[in-house]
């Protein structure tokens, strides 16, 4: 069975920095993009960086680039999200997705994503 897990989250001051990790079991992790999502209440899952194992190409949102950094390890089939000068803005719960083809202009739409990990939440505090 494929299989995402997400982790990192946790409660962070403005500025502060956190990790993320998404560790995937079931399928090639050189094969597939994995994106980062993040979703609040009331509003819709939006892409927030996304890397493609196949060949390294990274995306950003414009609200994460400069701040946040995506890469990943497949010797651990894990990607991770390297997130610096957080904001109170940042504070959502943030998932992990598996595409075996992702785009560049599809990349943070979440319909292009497989599978998805069950989430991992990161509060900022002013």
């Amino acid at each position: 069975d494929v299989q995402l897990q997400a982790s990192g989250g946790g409660l962070v001051q403005t500025g502060g920095s956190l990790r993320l990790s998404c560790a995937g079991s079931g399928f090639t992790f050189g094969d597939v993009a994995i994106g980062w999502f993040r979703q609040v209440p009331g509003k819709e899952r939006e892409g927030v960086s996304c890397i493609s194992r196949r060949d390294g190409m990274t995306w950003y949102a414009d609200s994460a680039r400069g701040r946040f950094t995506i890469s990943g390890d497949d010797t651990k089939n894990t990607v991770y999200l390297q997130m610096n000068s957080l904001k109170p803005e940042d504070t959502a719960v943030y998932y992990c997705g598996a595409a075996a083809v992702v785009l560049s202009r599809h990349w943070a739409e979440p319909k292009w994503y497989d599978y998805w990990g069950q989430g991992t939440l990161v509060t900022v505090s002013s």
